[in-house]
């Protein structure tokens, strides 16, 4: 499948292996806060939005800077961008752990993922300057593999850490990879290497950052009760600032975004793939572990162990998919991980009820692993390929988008969802309840907002705790259902635009050698201007 030769550099496994420690300092903290959720929930009285938000904070942050700071990486330096990242994550991690209010840890969730928006494409666009072929491919398989790992071993690590500490420790736990990754980054990773020279299209990095965080917001805010006004102001602003992004894009002369580059079939129907794959496993990690735990009573040390199946899997699934796709192609590699998430999802949704034995947990897990390891690489490998090593940053940018958005989508539709169905249940629970008018506003009010609120009026009432409890469960579940059917159809949306759009491995290898042709043309013609 490859049209150039094999390529590495010199201290290949010192560089590959420091790139991915930076990534991992960038991806850790994406489902590390997901088992402390039901904590968090509890120390702050929380509504399910507002966990919802500490939930996809981070993941909001690094979608919304992720193209922005990887064009300023391509040209004032990916090693500096790397460095500045990995240092202001430090400041965000401890403002997290130490965070006073819920208001201020969302603030630190979303500073920090702006900061692993400064070093997390920039990993990925070394790797596409400084390896080539099936080398690349390699490297990217082994990138991608760990970085999905590293994020589903978080819930692992926080619940550890739970059992000692409060929930503020689950956001320190990167501290000590961050002091070993700057001087390997400083002493190991090359400078400027393929780097652009032209200027930065700084209104269309503010433009991209607004209409992703006006998106993400919206379906954020849609499910709660009375925030309609602010939910279509901040659609409008994320549609206007998506307009404006285009038209920018269209007449500035060293756009952020190429457009013409991003409308190539295999950028664009991978980038959407990509987002959809990724976004199901976080959206599946931030369900499921309130699920272990508010449903079926796992401590937090069982709910992290629980997802390891999915950590597994994906390291498992990872070089086998780098072959297949060197063999067969990317698009048979993406349905095949496609195949394998449906039917993790599938499990979700009808196995994962109350009481369901941990063989049905491990399992759903264990389909979306092998899935997201299955088609991570061939979604990321197909950007970089499409793309001239000049705007390397465009491609890792997008496929960081993959994670990023698609994780802050997946989270904001499935917790809307599950927010929703929640308080949906337990209002209809509590209408058909004999003691109905005993039952107040203000404590239905609460009832409805969260688990955990639930819980705590549970403990202000213990004659009716049980109840309660009972109460929630069971509208937990209703919620749980809504919001894993949606993913349900996200994923078979995705699988049929694979099918239908992306060329097979024949077509594939034409187009991308046929790319290679008008990167260099246009390349040569710069050069003769």
């Amino acid at each position: 499948m490859s049209t150039t030769a094999s390529s590495a550099p010199a201290k290949a496994a010192g560089i590959l292996s420091t790139l991915i420690l930076v990534a991992a300092v960038a991806n850790l903290p994406l489902a590390v806060a997901n088992v402390a959720l039901p904590d968090i929930g509890i120390a702050f009285d929380a509504t399910q939005t507002q966990l919802d938000l500490v939930a996809v904070g981070y993941s909001l942050g690094l979608a919304a800077s992720v193209l922005w700071f990887g064009a300023v990486g391509d040209r004032y330096g990916r090693k500096m961008m790397l460095i500045i990242g990995v240092l202001v994550s430090l400041p965000a991690g401890l403002l997290a752990a130490f965070a006073p209010s819920i208001e201020v840890l969302i603030a630190a969730r979303i500073v920090g993922g702006l900061a692993a928006g400064m070093a997390y494409p920039t990993t990925l666009a070394l790797i596409t300057a400084l390896w080539s072929g099936a080398g690349r491919t390699k490297a990217i398989a082994l990138w991608s593999a760990v970085g999905g790992a590293i994020s589903a071993l978080g819930p692992l690590i926080s619940g550890l850490l739970l059992e000692s500490f409060d929930w503020g420790s689950v956001f320190l736990v990167t501290i000590p990879l961050i002091v070993l990754a700057i001087p390997l980054v400083i002493f190991l990773v090359p400078s400027h290497v393929n780097e652009s020279t032209d200027s930065v299209d700084n209104l269309g990095g503010l433009l991209s950052a607004v209409m992703v965080g006006g998106l993400i917001l919206a379906i954020n805010f849609a499910a709660v009760p009375g925030r309609g006004m602010l939910v279509l102001g901040l659609s409008l602003v994320g549609v206007a600032a998506l307009v404006g992004f285009v038209i920018r894009q269209r007449r500035a002369g060293n756009p952020l975004y190429d457009l013409a580059i991003a409308a190539r079939r295999i950028f664009w129907v991978a980038a959407c793939a990509g987002i959809i794959v990724f976004g199901a496993l976080m959206g599946a990690m931030f369900i499921g572990q309130q699920y272990l735990q508010n449903v079926l009573g796992y401590s937090t040390v069982e709910s992290g162990f629980a997802i390891l199946p999915a950590a597994v899997l994906m390291v498992i699934a990872a070089p086998i998919s780098a072959r297949l796709v060197e063999a067969r192609g990317a698009r048979f590699t993406l349905l095949l991980g496609y195949a394998a998430v449906m039917l993790g999802f599938l499990t979700m949704l009808f196995l994962w009820q109350e009481n369901a034995p941990y063989w049905v947990v491990g399992l759903g897990y264990a389909f979306v692993g092998a899935g997201v390891g299955l088609a991570g690489t061939p979604a990321s490998r197909s950007l970089t390929g499409a793309v001239p090593v000049r705007r390397a940053g465009m491609a890792s940018g997008t496929a960081d988008l993959q994670r990023d958005l698609g994780g802050a989508i997946m989270q904001s539709i499935l917790g809307a969802l599950l927010t929703a169905g929640y308080a949906a249940s337990v209002n209809k629970l509590i209408a058909g309840s004999p003691d109905a008018d005993q039952i107040t506003s203000s404590v239905q009010s609460q009832l409805a907002q969260s688990f955990a609120s639930a819980e705590n009026i549970a403990q202000q009432y213990p004659q009716y705790a049980d109840a309660i409890v009972k109460a929630a469960k069971e509208s937990f579940e209703q919620g749980q259902t809504w919001a894993y059917l949606s993913g349900l159809i996200a994923v078979v949306l995705g699988a049929a635009l694979v099918a239908w759009m992306f060329p097979g491995a024949a077509r594939e290898r034409e187009l991308l050698e046929e790319y290679h042709r008008e990167d260099a043309a246009r390349a040569a013609d710069g050069d003769r201007g």
